[in-house]
């Protein structure tokens, strides 16, 4: 459904140009829930906005459907009106001196459309804002707001739906509830989606892709499986889901690959050459081997350790905990997750196991 192909959009500023995309390129398959995770700056809403044609890129190409919407060797530039496309911004920039109806409907009158009521009725229908179409959006909640841009992006059914940062201005129980919501209406309209945000629950509970963004550039792009539990780089690694990056240096051992760091000697199951290499661990990872406490025993071929907790903080039916190698580097810190109901505090000595399949290999950046 788009077609992504060297991509370079630059801001000139009074320090010189900044380059806000770099040379990306991607394909995006019809139908999908399509996901743009990064910080904030890394270029993923400025990307969203060279697909809206609010933006217009320095160089390359943006193919929707069958159509060029942008070119520069061709010379190309379809406005934002006739891209065929649904937008919801961050502000939601709904009209409060509009009715709710008056809102839906504004894209189909400009479009010169047939039918203009019943079909806002059904989009608000599809939304959960069923006889809400006379009340005036300024006396709407936050989350009804949010549903009424969402209506008017969907009412003309575009071929894509572009989601600039929709819930992030949502309470949390709220935002919660409209994620399930927005897949719910995504899998109805059955509508190529792409989604900003830099909420990493998000983008793992919604996508059907994710890509992962850094300083303008594609860092990875994979499912949201195969991104928590193995991704290619420290920064996903980093980014979604949180992980312990260590740095150390790997040996070959039979079929074993043992990896001298910071912690200690760790055993992993996947293969790597000898040399230096960076591994990941994520923090559920990690076992408490306490037997006071019951969570967990050890076993010949689990990687295990003498540890001090230095930090602890409180996070509802789990704490996150600090722990400091007995028999390793003083300036290496491992983050885990155990049961927030554990009795122990700073300055405690434990005992914790890592299993080798959980001590994943990360590629050289």
């Amino acid at each position: 459904m788009i077609t992504i192909k060297h991509l370079v959009k630059r801001f000139d500023s009074a320090s010189g140009a900044t380059l806000a995309l770099d040379n990306l390129s991607i394909d995006i398959e019809p139908n999908t829930f399509f996901t743009l995770l990064g910080p904030s700056g890394c270029g993923k809403s400025t990307l969203l906005r060279c697909l809206a044609g609010l933006e217009h890129p320095d160089e390359g190409e943006i193919t929707i459907g069958d159509a060029a919407v942008f070119s520069s060797a061709a010379n190309i530039l379809v406005p934002s009106n006739r891209r065929n496309i649904g937008m919801v911004f961050q502000s939601y920039a709904i009209w409060p001196h509009m009715t709710v109806g008056q809102n839906v409907s504004f894209p189909l009158e400009v479009q010169g459309q047939k039918d203009i009521r019943r079909r806002t009725l059904e989009a608000l229908d599809l939304v959960g804002l069923s006889g809400l179409d006379t009340r005036y959006a300024s006396k709407l909640s936050g989350g009804q707001q949010q549903r009424v841009a969402l209506a008017r992006a969907i009412v003309g059914k575009p071929k894509v739906l572009l989601l600039d940062e929709p819930l992030s201005n949502l309470d949390a129980a709220l935002r919660d509830q409209m994620r399930a919501e927005l897949l719910k209406i995504q899998r109805a309209l059955n509508v190529t989606t792409i989604y900003v945000t830099h909420d990493q629950t998000e983008a793992l509970s919604m996508s059907d892709r994710v890509a992962v963004m850094s300083k303008g550039r594609f860092i990875e792009v994979a499912t949201p499986q195969e991104l928590y539990s193995r991704p290619r780089t420290a920064f996903s690694a980093r980014f979604v889901g949180g992980a312990n990056i260590l740095e150390g240096k790997a040996t070959r051992d039979g079929g074993r690959t043992l990896i001298d760091t910071g912690l200690g000697r760790l055993m992993s199951a996947e293969p790597a050459q000898e040399g230096p290499i960076t591994l990941f661990i994520r923090l559920e990872k990690i076992v408490w081997l306490d037997e006071r406490n019951g969570q967990g025993a050890a076993h010949d071929g689990m990687n295990r350790f003498a540890c001090r907790i230095v930090g602890r903080r409180y996070a509802g039916d789990t704490s996150e905990f600090d722990l400091s190698p007995l028999d390793g580097d003083p300036q290496t810190v491992l983050r885990c997750r155990f049961s927030a109901e554990i009795g122990a505090a700073p300055g405690d000595t434990i005992s914790i196991g890592i299993e080798p399949e959980h001590v994943h290999l990360l590629a050289q950046e």
